[in-house]
């Protein structure tokens, strides 16, 4: 690696927009999808466990919280287990939501000792060997007389995203934010996340990244390949206000609906729901890859020139090399970007069409 960079600060070079883009959608296949409606998937922060819900039989109501796992993240998954009664009731327990500890689920549910037509509820455990507790209703100011739904909670579990028909917003359904000092305080009034965000269509259920930078969320406002889309807005830091939303392309976005997107916590895998005909059921989970744009000069190959590049802005800002270790970057040129370089040394990259 040492000669490497040696050799690259030898090169003269151009430059390119770098970025980052989105691989070719798979089915995450049987066991994990089945002949039903499979929905809403929430990656753990080891990446060996992922929750959804599903309509399959074996469940206690319209729809259950279920969990499937493997061994390693280069395994298959397995067989998918239902929380339970304890968590899933007669109702529909829709879209969770694991926290970065995998000791608290937040989910959306119907059952019909809540505030409003949906609420959003929390099953906790004491370590992520023990089974999960009787679910908790969030209360105010989460949950009102009106419909929440479509949770989404930090890696760090102080952000709270949920949709809301609450008045005082854009749309049908709008993609609101609540959030707290410190696990053991309670939520702030929420907060609507404004024009930007929302539209006078229903936008649904989102994802946060770990670092909190984008923000990926199921659309069906126009502009978009289906009758829903995945879109994301992204942000230099978590105190800025969120960017533009930017529809995710039809390399992720089917003719058909798409949405529920759930980005794992390395930035390296969007996970989401999808009723495209070429699935199990009426819907199934799927993945993308997302790939940093590597080829920092676009002459090809990644070299010892990209190298160049790197070092040239190191400790800057500069998007162009900013790839690692989410592949948006963090903000700083470092040792994260070379990293992330160096996993993709000599690969050859074909012209973006």
């Amino acid at each position: 690696m040492l000669a490497i960079l040696v050799l690259a600060l030898g090169f003269a070079v151009g430059v390119a927009n770098a970025d980052f883009t989105f691989g070719e959608p798979t089915n995450l296949g049987a066991p994990v999808n089945s002949e039903d409606r499979d929905f809403g998937p929430s990656i753990s922060a080891d990446g060996l466990s992922l929750y959804f819900d599903s309509t399959r039989p074996g469940g206690f109501g319209n729809k259950d919280l279920w969990v499937t796992m493997r061994a390693t993240t280069e395994d298959p998954w397995g067989e998918p287990v239902n929380l339970g009664s304890t968590v899933n009731g007669a109702y529909a327990d829709c879209v969770p939501s694991i926290t970065g500890d995998g000791l608290s689920l937040f989910f959306h549910c119907d059952r019909p000792d809540g505030f409003g037509k949906r609420d959003i509820w929390l099953t906790t455990r004491p370590t992520i060997n023990d089974t999960w507790g009787e679910p908790v209703n969030l209360g105010p100011p989460i949950n009102t007389s009106y419909r929440e739904s479509g949770v989404c909670i930090s890696a760090d579990g102080l952000t709270l995203y949920f949709v809301s028909d609450l008045p005082g917003g854009y749309g049908y359904g709008d993609i609101w934010v609540a959030m707290r000092p410190t696990t053991d305080d309670d939520w702030d009034e929420p907060i609507n996340l404004g024009p930007t965000i929302n539209t006078s269509i229903s936008d649904l259920a989102t994802s946060i990244s770990a670092d909190d930078l984008i923000l990926f969320l199921g659309s069906s406002r126009s502009g978009g390949a289906g009758g829903n889309d995945i879109w994301m807005s992204k942000r230099p830091t978590k105190e800025h206000a969120w960017g533009t939303l930017v529809n995710l392309g039809p390399t992720v976005n089917s003719p058909n609906t798409d949405y529920q997107p759930n980005i794992s916590p390395n930035g390296r895998t969007l996970y989401f729901t999808s009723e495209r005909p070429d699935g199990f059921g009426g819907s199934d989970l799927w993945q993308a890859p997302v790939i940093p744009i590597v080829d920092l000069n676009g002459d090809g190959i990644v070299d010892a020139a990209d190298m160049c590049i790197v070092v040239d802005n190191w400790g800057t800002d500069n998007p162009l090399c900013d790839i690692g270790p989410m592949p948006w970057g963090d903000g700083i040129v470092d040792v994260q970007d070379l990293i992330v370089l160096a996993e993709h040394l000599f690969e050859e990259i074909p012209p973006v069409e």
